[in-house]
Order: C-alpha cells, then sequence, then structure tokens
C-alpha cells in the first residue's frame, strides 16, 4: 500500500513540482472519491436522528426485556429503512486510507531525510522541502524541532530504504562518504539493521547540524519540550487539525443529535461517550500531527477542512430535499 500511494504522489509530484500541493491534490481526490458514500451516509443519520423519539418510546416499554427491545428497534430499522451502522461506513474506509497515509508519509519522509543526509556528508547542495512556514516538509511543523535529521529520525529509517538510496551512489561517492565518517569498509552491510546500522548511524549523527535550544521550554509533565533556534515551523498544522477536529464535532452534534441512551438494568442511564471522543479525536489530532512529518499533518488538516466543507453542503441539500418533500406530500393510496 505505502509504494502505491507513494506512486500516485510522486505521479502528481511530476506535474506540480512541489510535494506539499501534491500532498492536497491527493488528499482531494481521496475525498472526492469517498464523498457518494459520505453522502449516503449523512442520509441516513439523517433517518435515525428522526427515529429517536420512537426509539425512545420502545425503551421506555421495553426496557425491561433486553431481547424484545432488540428485536422491536429491529423491526423499527427494517419499516423505516433506517441501520444504526449508517453513519459508521465512511469511518471504516476512512480510517485504513489514515493509516496508509501516515505509513506512506513516513516511508517518503525517511528516503527525503536520508538522501539529505548522504547529500550532507557527500557536500552537496542539501535541498530541503519547504512549504509555506514549513521550513522541512518531512519534519515536523514545530518550534521545537529544527529541519535537519536528528538521531530519532533516522534511527526510524527501514534497513531497505538505507540500502536502497546507498545503493545509488557512485564509488568515488562510497569513498568520499566512507572517509567523512571515518568507516573504511562502509558498504550497503553497513545499514543491515542491528549493530552494523547502529554503528553507522551514530557515525552519521555527529556530522549533522545541531538544532540549537534556547531556554525556554513548556512542562508537559510528561516531558519538557524546548524551543530550538532556526526551528522547522510554527506550529500551525498541529493546531488547525486539533481545532477543524473540534469543530467538525461539534456541528456532527448539531446536526445529528443523538437519542438518549437507554437505561441499564438498574434503571440509571448508560454512560454518554459523546462528549468523551469530542475532546479524544481533538487532543489525539493535536498529539499524531505535532510528533509526524509535516507532510501527514498537512494530509490531515486538509482531510478536516475538506470534510467540513463538504458536510455542510451535504446537510444543505439534505435540508433542502426536505423542505421540498414537505411542501410536496405523495398523495394517499386509495
Amino acid at each position: 500500500m505505502n509504494d502505491i500511494l507513494k506512486s500516485i504522489l510522486d505521479f502528481i509530484y511530476g506535474l506540480v513540482n512541489n510535494y506539499g500541493l501534491s500532498i492536497i491534490l491527493f488528499t482531494l481526490l481521496i475525498k472526492l472519491c469517498l464523498l457518494p458514500l459520505d453522502y449516503k451516509s449523512r442520509k441516513g443519520m439523517r433517518k435515525m436522528s428522526a427515529l429517536a423519539p420512537k426509539q425512545q418510546e420502545l425503551q421506555r416499554k421495553y426496557g425491561h426485556d433486553q431481547e424484545k427491545l432488540n428485536r422491536k428497534l429491529s423491526e423499527l430499522y427494517k419499516k423505516e429503512g433506517a441501520s444504526p451502522m449508517a453513519g459508521c461506513w465512511p469511518l471504516l474506509l476512512s480510517m485504513p486510507i489514515l493509516f496508509a497515509m501516515y505509513g506512506a508519509m513516513r516511508y517518503m519522509a525517511n528516503e527525503q531525510l536520508v538522501k539529505q543526509t548522504f547529500d550532507l556528508l557527500l557536500g552537496n547542495e542539501v535541498v530541503f522541502e519547504p512549504f509555506l512556514w514549513v521550513k522541512n516538509l518531512w519534519m515536523p511543523d514545530s518550534p521545537f524541532a529544527g529541519s535537519w535529521p536528528t538521531l530519532q529520525s533516522l534511527q526510524m529509517v527501514e534497513e531497505k530504504q538505507w540500502i536502497a538510496i546507498f545503493n545509488t551512489l557512485t564509488p568515488e561517492q562510497v569513498l568520499c562518504m566512507a572517509n567523512e565518517l571515518g568507516i573504511p569498509d562502509l558498504s550497503a552491510a553497513s545499514f543491515v539493521k542491528g549493530d552494523a546500522l547502529t554503528a553507522t548511524i551514530n557515525a552519521i549523527v555527529p556530522k549533522l547540524p545541531i538544532a540549537e535550544k534556547t531556554p525556554y521550554g513548556v512542562n508537559l509533565l510528561i516531558a519538557r519540550p524546548t524551543l530550538v533556534k532556526n526551528f522547522n515551523g510554527l506550529f500551525i498544522l498541529p493546531v488547525l487539525s486539533a481545532v477543524s477536529q473540534f469543530v467538525m464535532s461539534k456541528l456532527t452534534e448539531k446536526q445529528n443529535p443523538q437519542p438518549t441512551p437507554a437505561a441499564t438494568a438498574d434503571g440509571q442511564p448508560q454512560p454518554n461517550t459523546g462528549n468523551f471522543m469530542k475532546w479524544f479525536f481533538p487532543l489525539f489530532s493535536l498529539w499524531i500531527c505535532a510528533s509526524s512529518n509535516a507532510a501527514f499533518a498537512l494530509y490531515w488538516v486538509v482531510t478536516n477542512i475538506f470534510s467540513l466543507i463538504s458536510n455542510q453542503l451535504i446537510n444543505w441539500k439534505l435540508d433542502r430535499d426536505e423542505k421540498k418533500a414537505a411542501s410536496n406530500p405523495e398523495p394517499a393510496l386509495k
């Protein structure tokens, strides 16, 4: 899957010559392909919301008999052509795509970071992939991270990526790099996972520019990230991801109110997980986009913004269709 997504992104990159723009175009392409399914899902969710009073009535009548309640609810859904799973299908499809994109972005970032590292060791001009305020798209959009590869980022690179890029070097370049690192027998075997790769990375890291830290940091109890000079980004993408996720949750809650949870056997209301998820997803978005490369954070933000806009347009169309149906009711059958 990584190779397929990377091939598509590389193809788009060949047309626009900018990975940031390529990611935006690719994201829009994926979301447009899923739009018909999203429309069908929103329509189904509308039906479920409209059935809320009938659901509550059944819960009051048969709440003491869970088996009978489930049977009556099933009959209601069948009669009205509704499904409790109506809102789940886009999520079931989008989540694998999200994880696949995370893997693809990490794979591409690792590849680009190795190329940048090798260019530095060979004395070549190192070209970053900038995007607006982000200096290097393959490092986090954060004032706590520099633009250059770090020990942690290089340790994330897979063995096959090191070897594949190393094998593109000429004998003269290999000799130059071997002299620079002080590894006379430098070869593809030096990048085999294990002690060899660890030793090679440890020889590379001192040659990389260090992101100089400032006296300013943020105490997060479990960690204390520190601002660096010549930072890579302004933390805009992680914040945008969290804000857009929160707004999307609030709008979804407003447009598709959920029925009151059924009571438990002792008469107490079941816990409502809606409030927890409303805050969990924005915080999760903030964390994963802050800790990932800016390329993936850009994908996440564009996905959220597209979803916000498309959901508003879908709801506008559904509102219009409902008003039209209400003003032109079907004639009763004789």
